[in-house]
């Protein structure tokens, strides 16, 4: 494990988001940084595509709201 300095404004947008995700900070700062390191990586792609990828990648089942 390493360590990232960040700035406080960026730590609060972290500290703030990490409440209503109901993630820690540490789990909010990298969820952020990997899903930014996979869009750059895959820029034809939107943040849903992102995370279903990410969620089927992981064999997590989900329900389909919109079809339900």
């Amino acid at each position: 494990m390493g360590i990232v300095k960040i700035g406080d404004e960026l730590h609060e947008e972290i500290r703030r988001a990490s409440t209503v995700m109901c993630r820690s900070i540490n789990a909010q700062a990298e969820f952020w940084m990997k899903i930014g390191m996979l869009a750059e990586a895959n820029p034809t792609l939107s943040f849903n595509d992102i995370v279903r990828m990410q969620l089927e990648a992981a064999q997590v089942g989900f329900v389909d709201v919109v079809a339900a």
